[in-house]
């Protein structure tokens, strides 16, 4: 019997995969589109159907199915894996590792800790009262597995006592250590309305807890269960903030669909978001989104998960300072991305969930039908805050034209500048020199917004592309009568990329796990690791041509001749072996 791999890859054609994501053009016998991985205008994405494969022949992105939804989807292999399986047919029970991996632990301990939650809900009167008071049908509750964390100290600890060590409860999130010292445990999350946040494929990976004031706190509980409103899970091997949307799991399809996404600043402004039938709408809550002192480039991270999906958003979040203020953040960073943004008010209530509590899924309809985009928004703010002129075009020069600066395509520029000044009385020809200057000034941010979002995505792949070259050494080291040279190609490997081994070896079991489930079959092994270990010094050339583009552009500020020639030189010689790799690959392209 195949491999599930290989029946997935039997039952699962890459033309119908990518095409169930983004959009295709026929190409002779291939088929080309826009990259769904990085901002271009024409389409450099190429599918080969006769070998299973995609190539970008702009920002690199190279693989097959697995590949494909592993950066699309922000998924682990063991995650593409699931959701392909399921899509295909096929069983993976019988294909599970021997020996559990760390990872694997902390994924069923996190679905334990769910299953714990909502029990917890289910016995707790007071608790299902709140939920049916905030709006939410029983149905509802019960679909979005919302749970309750029981306001005991070590309640969700002895629950599990005897099934995890506590080591790996303290690396999930769920316990922490007392400040105390000692090896004393307590529950993170005590006293709190639960939200489980899923991956892309359904995997519960962290929580985020509202506080329930309605259940008083049992002396002795740290204050901290007292204070903060929303308590989420800490950054773990299987949680990484950028690469999270609570409700992306739930609204993917329905994005798709409808070609455009709602995010929402709260879990429950989402959850009353589809239960109104709005399915296209995530939530910014527990991940970097939210978080006002994570870094940008997480930020733009959680953007492009988005952006995948469409290139269109509506942005509703609170009507208050705080929730303005996360509006203005968010559609710069997405305008900056190539997005269309557009503003949903949410005047006659404090956020979106009080709106469809009190007015009901039409008062919803109604605010994302009369959504603006946000240039004519903040413009009609300005216009109405400041009814004299001169304000009003010191503030539009000083709030608006950085968005218009933000907005990608030329066309659209000159038709918010004309808006602009049709609606405010300032003649064109002043909007276009101040925003000159502006786009000299935020040149460099804009460019930085831009390269963060490819550079993340380039970094990933050469990490995965690695990944897999480390599990099929650990893999075929481990055999009596091993397929390959492990030695020469761990000697290949450092000849392209220097590699700790040992600082590796933590992750042995799952890589190992993803070359047995991947390789196991494959009849020409040497062929794949070629082709590895060529993907791997192509990432490794581009993130070099890189640094080198970045080191001429400072030699032509500078007008240092010399060293202008020199490092375009070494630029030219570097794309040089690029277009040799790929030329060698995907000759039939």
């Amino acid at each position: 019997m195949n491999s599930p791999v290989q029946q997935i890859k039997e039952r699962i054609s890459i033309e119908d995969l990518v095409s169930s994501y983004i959009k295709l053009e026929k190409a002779g016998k291939n088929r080309k589109a826009k990259c769904p991985f990085h901002n271009e205008k024409t389409p450099s994405f190429f599918i080969s159907p006769e070998r299973g494969s995609y190539y970008c022949f702009g920002c690199g992105a190279k693989g097959d199915i697995f590949t494909f939804v592993e950066e699309f989807e922000g998924l682990d292999f063991r995650g593409a894996l699931r959701l392909l399986a399921e899509r295909a047919g096929v069983p993976l029970l019988a294909y599970n590792p021997k020996a559990e991996s760390e990872k694997e632990k902390l994924y069923r301990a996190m679905e334990e800790a769910a299953k714990f939650f909502e029990n917890n809900l289910e016995k707790n009167k007071q608790a299902q009262k709140y939920l049916e008071q905030r709006g939410l049908k029983p149905e509802t509750i019960k679909n979005f597995r919302l749970g309750y964390a029981l306001p005991e100290w070590r309640a969700l600890y002895e629950h599990f006592q005897g099934r995890f060590k506590d080591s790996d409860l303290e690396t999930a999130g769920l316990i922490k250590k007392s400040e105390e010292g000692g090896e004393r445990y307590y529950d993170r999350f005590r006293g709190r309305i639960m939200f489980s946040i899923a991956d892309s494929s359904g995997r519960v990976i962290a929580f985020s807890g509202r506080i329930f004031p309605e259940i008083p706190i049992k002396v002795g509980i740290p204050t901290e269960v007292g204070t903060a409103k929303y308590l989420n899970s800490p950054e773990t091997p299987i949680f990484n903030k950028s690469s999270v949307l609570y409700g992306l799991d739930r609204a993917k399809e329905s994005i798709r669909k409808n070609n455009f996404s709602i995010l929402v600043e709260g879990q429950m402004d989402l959850i009353m978001s589809h239960q109104a039938g709005f399915k296209n709408t995530i939530a910014a809550s527990g991940t970097a989104l939210s978080d006002s002192v994570f870094s940008k480039e997480n930020v733009i991270s959680n953007f492009g998960l988005i952006r995948r999906l469409s290139g269109n958003i509506v942005l509703a979040f609170d009507a208050d300072r705080a929730g303005f203020a996360a509006t203005l953040r968010a559609a710069k960073i997405a305008l900056s991305l190539g997005m269309d943004v557009k503003i949903a008010e949410v005047t006659s209530a404090t956020d979106p969930a009080e709106l469809i509590r009190e007015g009901g899924p039409d008062a919803w309809r109604a605010a994302i039908r009369k959504s603006s985009h946000i240039i004519e928004f903040l413009l009609a703010r300005v216009l109405k805050e400041h009814p004299d002129s001169r304000k009003a075009a010191k503030e539009i020069k000083e709030q608006i034209l950085p968005y218009v600066d933000a907005v990608e395509s030329s066309i659209e520029k000159m038709y918010f500048v004309k808006r602009i000044s049709e609606a405010a009385g300032i003649p064109e020809r002043a909007l276009e020199e101040d925003l000159r200057k502006i786009e000299r000034d935020l040149k460099a941010e804009k460019q930085e917004i831009t390269d963060s979002g490819e550079s993340e995505n380039k970094i990933y792949r050469k990490e995965r592309i690695l990944e897999k070259l480390l599990g099929i050494l650990f893999w075929q080291k481990g055999l009596p009568n091993p397929a390959l040279d492990a030695e020469k190609v761990l000697q290949d490997l450092n000849g392209i990329l220097k590699v700790n081994i040992e600082e590796r070896k933590g992750e042995m079991p799952d890589l190992i796990f993803e070359a047995e489930i991947f390789y196991g079959e494959a009849v020409h092994l040497e062929k794949e690791v070629k082709e590895l270990l060529a993907n791997l010094k192509e990432e490794v050339l581009r993130e070099e041509l890189a640094r080198k583009t970045k080191e001429l552009y400072l030699a032509e500020e500078k007008k240092n001749a010399a060293v202008s020639a020199k490092v375009l030189r070494e630029c030219q010689a570097i794309n040089k072996e690029i277009e040799e790799i790929k030329n060698n690959r995907f000759s039939n392209i």
